[in-house]
């Protein structure tokens, strides 16, 4: 606490470690930022992509809109989505949640 009072205090005419103190604390900053927002946030990206690569024909579903289904086709990046008694073509990034896996945004809010 005292080193922290201390570093707010302006420095006495022979000394420049001002400086040196700002760099440290911006430099501590962004560390904090990185673990605690930067990181966990890729992470969770990572595996939902890894999700929507490995999805596959029978697959329970939920996309963005929040339609419920069964994944009837794949092709390339679009999915065909058996929802009750119609069919709904979306594509890949509009899934959010396949099975109890969901996506990265509902990761975060937990």
């Amino acid at each position: 606490m005292n080193a922290l009072i201390l570093s707010l205090m302006p420095a006495p005419q022979g000394q420049g470690g001002g400086l040196t103190v700002l760099m440290m604390q911006l430099g501590l900053i962004a560390l904090v930022f990185y673990f605690l927002i930067i990181r966990p946030q890729s992470q969770a990206r990572k595996r939902h992509d890894e999700v929507l690569t490995n999805l596959k024909r029978g697959d329970e579903v939920m996309t963005s809109g929040g339609l419920l289904g069964t994944v009837k086709d794949i092709k390339d990046d679009h999915i065909t989505v058996q929802t009750g008694a119609a069919s709904v073509v979306v594509h890949r990034r509009r899934i959010v949640q396949v099975g109890d896996a969901a996506g990265p945004e509902a990761n975060l809010k937990r």
